[in-house]
C-alpha cells in the first residue's frame, strides 16, 4: 500500500497535508478499501524520512474524519470511503440558542445529500475555539464559522489577534463567515453577515409610527450575559432615540420588582427577561402591547405563538445562503435581511 502513497518533496502543501490528500485520493479511485490495513506511523515516517509528529497529524486527521480508525496491538484500517464524494464541512458556531440552530438547520437542510457537516460549538470561548482550529486544521472542505467571543468581565468581542491568525491558516477559497463584516479577511471568502448598528436602527425606525405613541423606550441590554451580545446593538439603539428625540433607558435586567410604568416599551434580548417582563406586566393587571408595549429581539417560535412583536435576522435565509453559496461555489459577501415584525405587543 505504502507504494501507492505520492510525496512531492518540492511542493509548497505541507507534507502531512499530502498524505491525507494520497490516501483520500486511493480510496477514491479504489485502490483502498474498507477494513484495508495501512502502514504504522513508524513504518511510513521510515519510508518517507519525515517525522513521526508529521505523519501522526495526518493520522489523526483521518481518524477525526473517520476515515481510518486503529486497533490496539493490531495497526490502523481504512473504516469510511462513501462519504468522500461529498463535501466535508465544520460548522462552528458559539452557541446552541434557537435561532443558531435555525440557522444550522437550514443550512443542513439545503444542503441535502450534498455534504457531510459536524456541528462544533465553542461557547464564546476563545481557547476551545482556537484548539479546535487547530485540531481540525486540514480536515475539512469548507469551514463555517461565527466569530463571538466573551472577555473575562464578560464583554463581547468579535475577534482578537490570536483568532485572526488562526483562521488565516484556512485556504480562503474554503472559509465561510457567518454574522461579522468586520473580520477582514479577502475577495474569495464567503460572508453572510449582519449588521447590528445599522439592523436594529433600520427596524426601529420601520416600527417608528407605533414607537412614538409610547413615553419611554427601554432597553434590556444584558451586559453580564454567559454569551454576550454585541455592543453594536446598543450604538444603534443609542442613533435612532438620540435622532428621533425620544425617551430612553439602558437595563442590565428585567429586575424581578421592576418599576412598571403606564407608556413604557421595553426592548429584551434574552428570553429569560422576555417571560419575566410578561409575567411583571400580567400579575400588575397592565395590558400587554396597550399600557405597556414589548419588542423582542430574534425570532422564535414561542415569541410568534405568544403574539410579540420582534426584530430578527432571517436566520433560514442566513443557512439557505450559505449552503448555496458553496454549492454553487460562488463568492463575495451577502447582508442578511433583518426585519421588524409586528405583532400584538406594541
Amino acid at each position: 500500500m505504502i507504494k501507492l502513497i505520492k510525496i512531492d518533496e518540492d511542493s509548497r502543501v505541507p507534507k502531512y497535508k499530502q498524505i491525507v490528500d494520497s490516501i483520500l485520493q486511493n480510496i477514491a479511485n479504489g485502490n483502498l478499501k474498507i477494513n484495508q490495513k495501512i502502514p504504522s506511523i513508524n513504518s511510513f515516517s521510515e519510508e518517507f524520512y519525515m517525522s513521526r509528529d508529521t505523519v501522526e497529524k495526518a493520522y489523526n486527521i483521518l481518524k477525526e474524519r473517520k476515515i481510518i480508525s486503529s486497533i490496539r496491538g493490531k495497526g490502523y484500517y481504512i473504516t469510511r470511503t462513501k462519504l468522500e464524494s461529498k463535501v466535508n464541512i465544520l460548522f462552528l458556531t458559539n452557541k446552541l440558542s434557537s435561532y443558531k440552530m435555525k440557522t444550522y438547520s437550514s443550512f443542513i437542510n439545503t444542503l441535502g445529500a450534498n455534504a457531510h457537516v459536524d456541528l462544533q460549538i465553542y461557547h464564546c470561548d476563545e481557547t476551545l475555539f482556537l484548539n479546535i482550529l487547530d485540531k481540525f486544521e486540514g480536515a475539512y472542505d469548507y469551514y463555517v464559522i461565527t466569530t463571538h467571543f466573551k472577555t473575562d468581565e464578560l464583554k463581547h468581542l468579535s475577534f482578537t489577534d490570536e483568532v485572526v491568525n488562526a483562521i488565516k491558516n484556512i485556504p480562503q477559497d474554503k472559509l465561510v463567515v457567518l454574522d461579522n463584516i468586520k473580520l477582514g479577511t479577502g475577495d474569495d471568502v464567503i460572508k453572510i453577515y449582519q449588521d447590528f448598528e445599522n439592523d436594529i436602527y433600520n427596524a426601529l425606525k420601520e416600527g417608528l409610527s407605533k414607537i412614538a405613541k409610547y413615553k419611554r423606550l427601554i432597553l434590556v441590554y444584558p451586559d453580564k450575559a454567559v454569551y454576550p451580545y454585541p455592543r453594536r446593538i446598543l450604538h444603534g439603539f443609542r442613533k435612532f432615540c438620540v435622532e428621533h428625540e425620544i425617551n430612553f433607558e439602558i437595563l442590565s435586567e428585567v429586575y424581578d420588582d421592576i418599576i412598571l410604568k403606564k407608556g413604557d416599551l421595553f426592548i429584551t434580548i434574552e428570553e429569560s427577561d422576555l417571560v419575566n417582563l410578561v409575567k411583571q406586566i400580567r400579575d400588575e393587571e397592565f395590558v400587554l402591547g396597550k399600557d405597556i408595549g414589548v419588542i423582542s429581539y430574534n425570532d422564535t417560535p414561542l415569541k410568534d405563538l405568544l403574539g410579540i412583536t420582534v426584530m430578527s435576522t432571517d436566520f433560514n435565509v442566513m443557512g439557505e445562503t450559505a449552503a448555496r453559496m458553496i454549492l454553487n461555489k460562488e463568492k463575495g459577501q451577502v447582508k442578511v435581511p433583518f426585519n421588524f415584525i409586528d405583532r400584538n405587543s406594541i
